[in-house]
């Protein structure tokens, strides 16, 4: 009996140890796990919102960013880790600020429509606003165009909300899986050989998809349709509703 005891509890060690290791849960001491639990619960699988649902369990959110602010990215974080970080942040912070005014139609109408610039979030001793975040300590940091499929802005138009965390070990597969999809999604893009009809997101960031001369070329990257080199390019216009 004594030996079946102690080995029940190795076992048991070797679950829990199994389980603290996992880099979905815990990250140069980051927990995604409480974000990522909220956004299976509150967020569909096509990246419908439920705020309702987000607003009931808000306090969860503010503890999540709080552990963010408290925890911030040192220079011996690996780039994928910092990347998720402030992804997360991003993402978990425009919901939190959507929830401040919540009920409301449009993020357009949330700190006069300049939520982006106005609003900050202060991780460590600094003082970030959504565009800083996006803009910063992701694109110009990183040279990444696929953020843009990661972050959420929470329209309509914007890429969909993924509904699990961003970690330091799914970020490359989840950003190539996001890019395909939006690319690919008759909701935000019309796609044939001869011309295309695509998110204004692919204008207003042009530079960091190449330039408007290798757009076509970065489409066909993603796309499950080849793009001629001369195809006709179209912006849609962008649906500032919120992704509910």
């Amino acid at each position: 009996m004594l030996k079946q005891a102690i080995l029940y509890c190795l076992g048991s060690l070797l679950f829990l140890g199994t389980l603290s290791a996992n880099p979905s849960d815990v990250e140069n001491g980051v927990s995604h796990k409480a974000w990522d639990d909220l956004l299976k619960k509150h967020v569909s699988s096509t990246g419908k919102v439920n705020y309702e649902g987000f607003k009931a369990d808000k306090s969860k959110i503010d503890a999540y960013i709080k552990t963010l602010a408290n925890n911030h990215p040192s220079s011996s974080w690996s780039k994928n880790a910092e990347m998720a970080f402030w992804i997360n942040l991003y993402n978990a912070f425009t919901i939190q600020q959507i929830l401040e005014v919540y009920p409301v139609s449009s993020i357009m109408k949330v700190a006069g429509g300049k939520v982006w610039d106005t609003k900050k979030v202060k991780i460590g001793s600094k003082y970030y606003t959504l565009n800083q975040i996006e803009k910063d300590m992701l694109l110009k940091k990183f040279k990444e165009p696929r953020v843009h499929f990661a972050v959420n802005c929470a329209a309509k138009s914007c890429p969909p909300l993924m509904n699990k965390a961003w970690t330091e070990s799914n970020i490359q597969s989840s950003f190539d899986l996001r890019a395909r999809m939006f690319v690919n999604n008759l909701s935000f893009n019309t796609i044939s050989s001869s011309s295309i009809q695509i998110s204004k997101i692919f204008e207003w960031y042009a530079s960091d998809f190449g330039g408007s001369s290798n757009l076509i070329k970065y489409i066909n990257k993603y796309s499950k349709l080849t793009v001629s080199s001369s195809a006709k390019v179209i912006y849609k216009e962008y649906d500032w509703n919120l992704n509910k």
